[in-house]
């Protein structure tokens, strides 16, 4: 296949590109905008190969986007390009809407132009596939509020969306204009939604690379509210494993939940990596003790979790990683490539607090 790949420039794209690269005798157009989160140096292991190439173009321009699609003629589109940053999201929706809305809409037309150009057998097998988040399903129970109960409620296909940050209401919007352009126009749409996402490459304003960062520096360790949401982690790797076998396998007009069956308190994930850093990187004093409790995220969602059971069942997709398998590379990735790390943190962002409101809020 010719794989077209919206935002292949940043975490989570790059590790679809090098996946298909590395792996499949496909080709990819990687298109990217290279925002502040998207950097070619996490594609230099495969920029070399004669299966990739690259464009500078950003999806709400739908002129750029017809130049590359017809002169590309891709079998398939992974779109993954987003603004993805909760904390961003709340100081600076606009960006979001954007992109996420805007930018979804517009590769969706321009898409189903060149689809409709192509001959029966080419748009019979022609797939667009649309990478989304749990995030859109809002929040679950957490275990403090029902306490007793055997198995708590996990995300499935089938769970109603109820965004809480202008971050997944822009997400969810963009699933609603994928369904409608199957619903409406017959165009051949398929949605994942996947949990949490960690691993190498990861841009440092996210949890994890904030604070193996931070801990190295001797900074602060910045943990929001009690530090007792939960979310359940998945290996960017074991996730680009799966979208390939969405946008490969999966079924046009179907959804696929990606989760990688690792709920974890946001402090056991901080405390988990203090004690990789002790083993690895000793000192004086516990790395722990930077941890310092700050104010909630407003609007904070407290519990996701997915139910992956359909990918297993359908596409015989499960994650390879377990927690400490995946954050004990991810960490190891870090202490080996602090260069990258310093690339690609620009002078407009040194690792401070993003997305605090000085308003009070309460649900209910």
């Amino acid at each position: 296949m010719k794989i077209l790949v919206t935002g292949g420039a940043g975490f989570i794209g790059s590790a679809v590109v090098r996946h298909i690269i590395k792996n499949t005798k496909n080709s990819v157009l990687n298109v990217d905008k290279l925002t502040y989160a998207g950097n070619l140096e996490s594609l230099k292991s495969i920029e070399q190969s004669k299966q990739y190439s690259f464009a500078k173009v950003d999806i709400c321009d739908s002129q750029a986007l017809k130049d590359v699609f017809f002169k590309f003629k891709p079998d398939a589109v992974m779109h993954l390009a987003a603004e993805s940053h909760v904390d961003r999201s709340i100081t600076g929706p606009s960006d979001f809407i954007q992109t996420n809305i805007v930018g979804t809409y517009t590769l969706l037309e321009v898409a189903r132009e060149y689809w409709n150009s192509l001959e029966a057998d080419k748009k019979t097998a022609f797939r667009f596939h649309h990478i989304s988040t749990d995030e859109v399903y809002g929040d679950l129970p957490h275990p403090d509020e029902v306490k007793g109960e055997k198995e708590l409620p996990l995300f499935t296909e089938q769970t109603a969306y109820a965004p809480s940050s202008p971050y997944s209401a822009s997400k969810a919007s963009s699933d609603h204009l994928v369904r409608a352009w199957l619903r409406t126009y017959g165009f051949p749409t398929i949605i994942s939604n996947c949990s949490n996402n960690y691993g190498p490459y990861h841009f440092p304003e996210k949890l994890i690379p904030l604070v193996i960062l931070n801990a190295l520096e001797g900074k602060a360790l910045p943990v929001y509210g009690k530090g007792d949401q939960i979310r359940d982690w998945l290996y960017v790797e074991d996730h680009a494993r799966a979208l390939y076998k969405v946008v490969s396998e999966g079924l046009v007009g179907e959804t696929y939940n990606i989760g990688g069956h690792n709920e974890m308190q946001n402090i056991e994930v901080v405390n988990t990596i203090c004690t990789i850093l002790d083993e690895l990187v000793p000192k004086k004093s516990r790395y722990s003790e930077q941890i310092t409790f700050v104010n909630d995220r407003p609007g904070h969602d407290r519990r996701y979790a997915i139910d992956s059971s359909k990918m297993s069942k359908e596409l015989n997709w499960t994650p390879a990683e377990t927690f400490e398998t995946g954050l004990r590379k991810t960490v190891q990735w870090y202490l080996d490539n602090q260069t990258w790390c310093n690339n690609v943190q620009d002078g407009s962002y040194q690792r401070e607090r993003l997305g605090e409101l000085n308003i009070q809020f309460q649900k209910g």
